[in-house]
C-alpha cells in the first residue's frame, strides 16, 4: 500500500535511487504514490564529495529525512546524510513488514481486491494499530480478541486471523478457551479446587507453555495458554479443559469446554 498523500518534514522514508546528476540524487518514495524526492549533493554523505556516485548508485535503495516539502512546486527536500545507520536499519526493517503486511492482505482478500476495499480495511486497522504488520502479528499472537475494538465486520476478523496465523512468524501465540465445573456434593467445592489444580496441570505442561486458570463466572473458568505456535497451543488449551472435566467427573461433577464466553460481563 502507498499513501496517496504527502510526506512530512522531518520524517524518515525509504526510496530507490532514480537518477543521479551533478548537483544531486533524485529519488523516488516507495512509500508514497508518484512521490520523488532530491537529496542535493550537500545532503548526500558529510564532508567534500567529489563525485556523488561514490557514495550511492542507480537502483540503490536509502533512507532519507525530509527537510522540506513544497507541496504547490511538487518538490521534496531529502537529506541522506542525516541519517544515522541505526535509524536507516529501523527504518528498513519497517517498510519491510510493511510489505509483508501489504502481502498478507493480498492473501486474505485476494489479488485483485480493489482499492476502495482494501482502504477499508486498512483504514479500520490503522485506527487501532500504529500499521497493519502490527495488526497481523497482534491477531497472529492473541486471536481475534486482537482485533475486539476493530471496525470489522466478523468475516473479515476470521479472514485476517487465519491469514495470520498462516503467514506471521510469531516467537509465540495465546489462546484462550473455558471450561464450566459443577458438582453437586456437599464437600463440590473442594472437588471443583482439585479439578482446576488438574487443569492447570500438575507438573504436566511443558516448559515452554504459560498456563493459568482463573475464574470467570460460576459455573465457568477461563483457560489461558501462551505457547510457541498454535498447534501447541491448542492441545495444551483441550488438555486442561479435558483433565479439569475428567476430575469433576470422577467426583461426581460434570465438565463442559467451550471456546467463547458466556457468562456475563465481570
Amino acid at each position: 500500500m502507498k499513501y496517496s498523500g504527502w510526506p512530512d518534514t522531518g520524517e524518515l522514508v525509504v526510496g530507490d535511487v532514480d537518477e543521479i546528476t551533478d548537483f544531486g540524487v533524485f529519488v523516488d518514495l516507495e512509500e508514497y504514490e508518484d512521490k520523488r524526492g532530491l537529496a542535493h549533493i550537500s545532503e548526500v554523505a558529510s564532508g567534500w564529495i567529489k563525485n556523488v556516485r561514490d557514495h550511492v548508485r542507480e537502483g540503490q535503495t536509502v533512507v532519507a529525512k525530509v527537510l522540506d516539502v513544497d507541496e504547490e512546486s511538487q518538490q521534496i527536500d531529502l537529506s541522506i546524510k542525516d541519517v544515522n545507520e541505526h535509524q536507516r536499519k529501523e527504518k528498513i526493517q519497517e517498510w519491510k513488514n510493511e510489505q509483508k503486511a501489504d502481502k498478507w492482505m493480498a492473501i486474505a482478500f485476494g489479488e485483485d481486491v480493489d482499492d476502495e476495499r482494501y482502504q477499508e480495511v486498512a483504514d479500520a486497522l490503522l485506527a487501532e494499530f500504529e500499521s497493519l504488520y502490527d495488526a497481523f502479528e497482534s491477531a497472529a499472537i492473541h486471536g481475534a480478541e486482537a482485533l475486539d475494538d476493530v471496525d470489522l465486520a466478523d468475516d473479515d476478523v476470521d479472514t485476517i486471523v487465519e491469514t495470520a496465523r498462516d503467514n506471521v512468524s510469531v516467537p509465540y501465540v495465546n489462546v484462550t478457551g473455558y471450561v464450566d465445573l459443577e458438582c453437586p456434593t456437599g464437600d463440590g467445592v473442594d472437588h471443583i479446587k482439585e479439578a482446576l489444580k488438574a487443569a492447570e496441570g500438575d507438573g504436566e505442561v511443558g516448559d515452554e507453555i504459560d498456563l493459568s486458570v482463573s475464574y470467570v463466572g460460576s459455573p465457568e473458568y477461563r483457560i489461558k495458554v501462551q505457547a510457541p505456535d498454535y498447534k501447541t497451543a491448542e492441545s495444551a488449551l483441550e488438555a486442561s479443559a479435558e483433565r479439569a472435566s475428567e476430575s469433576i467427573a470422577a467426583a461426581g461433577g460434570t465438565g463442559r469446554y467451550h471456546r467463547e464466553r458466556e457468562t456475563a460481563d465481570e
